[in-house]
This record gives structure tokens, C-alpha cells and sequence, in this order.
């Protein structure tokens, strides 16, 4: 991997927000993660040599990283959390209805978004039975590793 792909990773993780990305092939691995409360953000690449390369990118707020950490509410809700990073949808396309709306009855198969990553669609599962009581993310917006998508009261 050069430079150039190493510099297109870095201007992704700025544009959506990602605080964290790893890359392994068979005989690299590349690490890139962004610092928190003003620590000093380093990208790793393990080949046959170490090379530890420090970035200036800006930090993400802490509180981002807390919201993301409870998935049982204090009112018994449960969150719909994303499994990966990338940009969240409503729908399977622009001119389709969404998978789910305030309201809808879900159960563990019922699909209820999609997340893009690196160009593939991946349609995220609700994984409890319950009825959606908020909808957390906007349609396009990027999202993180565990961030919440949706609430749902169990039924």
C-alpha cells in the first residue's frame, strides 16, 4: 500500500467521522486511528519493518463515544445498534418506502435499514422482537460501530 491510498483512507475517516480503521492483507496490515480528548492520533502499518506514522486529524468528542455504549434504556427500550461503519439508509432505494417507520412491529429477521460500506450494501436485521419507537439517524447520514439506529420498546 502507498502513500496515496494511505492519504484517500485518512480524507474518508475525516469526511465520515470514523475514529478507527483497519486494513489486513496477507502480508501487510494497516492501522489508522484517530485520538480522543486531544491524544495524539497514529497510524500503525506492521510489514516486514514497523513504521508508526503520526496524523493530524481532528478528535471526536467524547460524548459520541458514550451515547454509543448503553443499549438498554432507563425505560426498557432497547437499541437497534449499527454492526459496522458506513452510511445509513431508510430504504433499499431513493423512490422506495422505508424498511420501518415509528410504529412498525419488528421481530429478530425483520430488516430494518441498510448500511453502505466500501460500496456494498448491507442490510441490517432488527435481532429482537418489539415495536420501533424512534428512529436515531437520518436517511445518508454516516454512522459508527455501535452507534444507535433505532429504539424498540420488547414485546
Amino acid at each position: 500500500m502507498d502513500l496515496k491510498d494511505i492519504k484517500a483512507i485518512i480524507d474518508l475517516m475525516k469526511k465520515n467521522s470514523i475514529t478507527e480503521f483497519e486494513l489486513e492483507e496477507k502480508d501487510s496490515k494497516l492501522r489508522l486511528k484517530r485520538g480522543l480528548n486531544g491524544g495524539l492520533p497514529v497510524a500503525q502499518q506492521a510489514d516486514e519493518s514497523q513504521a508508526v506514522i503520526p496524523l493530524s486529524l481532528p478528535t471526536v468528542a467524547p460524548t459520541a463515544v458514550a451515547a454509543a455504549a448503553a443499549s438498554v434504556t432507563n425505560t426498557g427500550e432497547i437499541d437497534i445498534k449499527s454492526p459496522m461503519i458506513g452510511t445509513f439508509y431508510r430504504s433499499p432505494s431513493p423512490e422506495s418506502a422505508s424498511y420501518v417507520e415509528v410504529g412498525t412491529e419488528v421481530n429478530a429477521e425483520t430488516v430494518v435499514s441498510i448500511i453502505e460500506a466500501m460500496k456494498v450494501m448491507n442490510e441490517i436485521k432488527a435481532e429482537v422482537k418489539g415495536v420501533i419507537t424512534q428512529i436515531l439517524v437520518e436517511n445518508g447520514k454516516p454512522v459508527e460501530f455501535g452507534q444507535p439506529l433505532f429504539k424498540v420498546r420488547p414485546s
